[in-house]
């Protein structure tokens, strides 16, 4: 394990902004909004979920159930606006423990905030921001896997984050959401655990391994995380790849399940996944990009070892000096980089940053040897510790901080972007 492994207890979130000198960018939080409920209350929408489209500042998503046949209806007005009510007919997508809807609202102003109601009266209502439409600061959340325990193990974690960051924008999800993506008690975890911020901001989830039962996608997953409908031309990857790009952010998402491919074969599965990242990163408009998927490229896990995944993605990952490659999988902390990535100063690296994570509480050992064995080095790691990540982006600062529910920063990093390049810093934090 590399001497730069962090093992000392290290001071809160709160105490390293002060350090940092970082300002919070203040921005109008998504609420929800209690409507006076009907005698049928029971039949109210549940599971309302905002998923991103490809411009989430002129357009949004929502995805929603009902326990029987009800309206596929969004509405949705400028906040205050109460005459300016638009109605959409969204559509039934499908069953699973319940009745599935989905519609998109489009023509939305940038930076502006919308309350919104779906299914007809009755329903609650929720306001969400649509993002701006330029590089106007923003902070985003990143979970790895929650998947087990969630009420009692997992939920607490997700709350911290949702107090600690709520002017948060985004919620990043690296794969194994549940630990069986069919069990539908799962999921009403995992909602009882985000509430009310799935409907309140945008939902940005990659699929897991435990999202598949051989190879087949969790009938849940489509129905509640349809994507922005343009990865790659495959149908066996329809709504678990794809891009949306906030606020001077491309956001990338991947499908690493490679070992549940239909036919167990993953060469088309992967290869069509490269062509087409390739594609999405050549024609990149965006400052920063940050790429999500379950399965890690270097392994945090003894014993494990993912090649096919950095055949087929690691050079495009290097070739486009990708930002963040943010990982799931493995159960525990790990954040590095290439060796040949590293500069004449032990705390600055240039290139790619990888990173694993887990918030729930199902942990496994680390090990740095599948790191070093591919040419990485994994300059912070650590074994049963559940974390969410706050990750700010202004400008041409990137600042990411890995932190517990009880405010221990367990990671953090700076990048920054300018005439000079590339540099990604570690942050020096005192010991208590």
């Amino acid at each position: 394990m590399s001497a730069r492994n962090h093992h000392a207890r290290t001071p809160t979130r709160r105490a390293l902004a002060l350090i940092r000198g970082v300002t919070a960018t203040v921005v109008v939080a998504a609420t929800t909004v209690a409507a006076p409920l009907p005698a049928a209350a029971a039949a109210a929408p549940e599971r309302v979920t905002l998923s991103p489209t490809a411009d989430p500042s002129t357009s949004q998503t929502v995805t929603w159930r009902t326990p029987d046949d009800g309206a596929p209806v969004l509405e949705i007005a400028p906040t205050g606006a109460t005459e300016r009510i638009r109605r959409i007919e969204g559509k039934r997508t499908g069953e699973a423990s319940g009745v599935y809807y989905r519609a998109t609202a489009d023509g939305l102003e940038p930076a502006s905030q919308y309350r919104y109601r779906v299914g007809g009266a009755g329903g609650d209502w929720h306001t969400f921001t649509t993002a701006a439409d330029s590089a106007d600061p923003f902070t985003f959340l990143y979970f790895g896997d929650v998947q087990n325990d969630i009420t009692r193990g997992a939920a607490p974690t997700v709350k911290a984050a949702l107090a600690d960051t709520p002017d948060a924008r985004l919620a990043l999800h690296a794969g194994d959401l549940v630990n069986q993506g069919s069990d539908d008690d799962e999921w009403d975890e995992w909602y009882g655990a985000f509430a009310p911020a799935t409907a309140a901001i945008n939902q940005v989830a990659a699929p897991g391994n435990h999202e598949y039962s051989g190879s087949q996608l969790s009938p849940h997953w489509p129905l509640q995380f349809p994507g922005a409908g343009n990865g790659p031309d495959n149908k066996d990857l329809d709504h678990t790849a794809y891009y949306t790009d906030y606020q001077n952010v491309r956001f990338i998402v991947l499908n690493a399940s490679y070992t549940n491919a239909p036919w167990f074969s993953y060469a088309d599965w992967l290869g069509d996944q490269e062509r087409w990242l390739r594609g999405v990163l050549d024609d990149n408009p965006n400052r920063w990009t940050v790429v999500t998927f379950h399965q890690p490229l270097f392994a945090n896990r003894p014993g494990r070892d993912n090649e096919p995944l950095r055949r087929y993605w690691l050079d495009v990952f290097e070739d486009y000096n990708v930002d963040l490659v943010l990982q799931g999988h493995d159960h525990s902390y790990g954040r590095g980089n290439l060796v040949a990535n590293r500069t004449d100063d032990p705390a600055v690296q240039t290139g790619p940053v990888y990173v694993v994570a887990v918030t729930g509480p199902k942990m496994y050992d680390v090990s740095d040897t599948n790191w070093v064995r591919n040419g990485a080095e994994a300059r912070v790691q650590r074994a049963d510790t559940q974390t969410y990540q706050a990750i700010t982006v202004d400008g041409e600062r990137m600042d990411y901080t890995a932190s517990t529910a009880d405010g221990e920063v367990v990671d953090a990093f700076t990048i920054t972007k300018g005439a000079g390049g590339k540099h990604v810093t570690d942050v020096s934090t005192p010991r208590h």
